[in-house]
């Protein structure tokens, strides 16, 4: 008995040592990840322009990270840099089009040859059409295809190689909760962004023990001018909330992150049911009217 006690307790002591250890190891990768340094990041943003883009880059500027504000419209990312450089921040224009690899790739070696090599790359350049049957428009569909999904892959490129190569790094792909299952009057855009995520989640899977992550973001309705053609915005979010959450996905090195939660649920859940349901419920729920 006495042999019993005294084999036990440093048994127990040593237990309570080690979850003593571990719960300060979780509370200093906690704050360590709530307090990214973000003034030792650079970071390219497509479509920084407007929307979503030009937010995060307002942010991530104020938060102390060089950015580099990569989209077709030189005159609009001169606002948005002028706007950082005048908070004191620090931002490059790259006028450059995502669907020429050889634009982005001068962007790229532009940005790093100022504020040096790239750590986060968001991309986030996209668009949107109406696709209606049976007039689709061939070259409008091309375009979006381009745009959505080979601008993904060639900003992807552009950074990866480097990435890989100094052991570190984060990709960022801004798709869709349309991404999930086909959505009526929206062929190509599911269609582009199912596309963005299929190829960034097996990029994730290729990239593990590389010391680049992957984060895909499943928005949903934002105000931006790509929702002006949309009929119906259930739990619509302004800018700078979609904004926040997308910082804070970043921040914790997320593999994936949809929101708002309410619409998040609804897309999960359509996922799940049977064609012949799913049809039923999504012809008789046409966000594009």
């Amino acid at each position: 008995m006495l042999y019993s006690k005294s084999w036990r307790r440093p048994r127990r002591l040593l237990s309570l040592s080690c979850l003593s250890l571990t719960s300060q190891a979780q509370i200093q990768f906690r704050i360590l990840g709530h307090l990214m340094e973000w003034s030792k990041q650079v970071v390219l943003i497509t479509g920084a322009s407007a929307g979503i883009g030009r937010g995060l880059a307002l942010e991530l500027a104020r938060r102390g990270a060089a950015v580099g504000l990569l989209a077709r419209r030189r005159e609009l990312l001169e606002e948005t840099a002028a706007e950082i450089t005048g908070a004191g921040g620090r931002a490059l224009v790259l006028a450059a089009d995502v669907t020429q690899p050889d634009q982005v790739r001068a962007a790229v070696g532009e940005l790093r040859r100022r504020f040096g090599p790239i750590d986060l790359l968001v991309a986030n350049a996209g668009i949107s059409i109406n696709t209606f049957v049976p007039d689709l428009c061939e070259k409008k569909i091309a375009e979006l295809i381009n745009v959505n999904v080979i601008g993904v892959v060639n900003s992807v490129s552009a950074v990866l190689s480097e990435m890989v190569a100094q052991g570190r790094g984060h990709l960022v792909v801004n798709s869709s909760l349309a991404a999930y299952r086909g959505l009526p009057k929206s062929a190509a855009y599911c269609a582009s962004k199912a596309a963005v995520s299929s190829f960034c989640e097996a990029l994730r899977i290729d990239l593990k023990d590389t010391g680049v992550d992957v984060t895909i973001i499943h928005p949903g309705f934002v105000k931006t001018q790509m929702i002006r053609s949309i009929a119906r915005t259930p739990y619509v979010m302004e800018i700078d909330q979609a904004v926040r959450k997308i910082v804070h996905a970043i921040e914790k090195r997320k593999k994936g992150y949809a929101f708002p939660w309410q619409l998040a649920a609804v897309a999960r859940a359509c996922k799940l049911l049977p064609i012949p349901m799913y049809d039923w419920f999504a012809a008789r729920n046409s966000f594009r009217g």
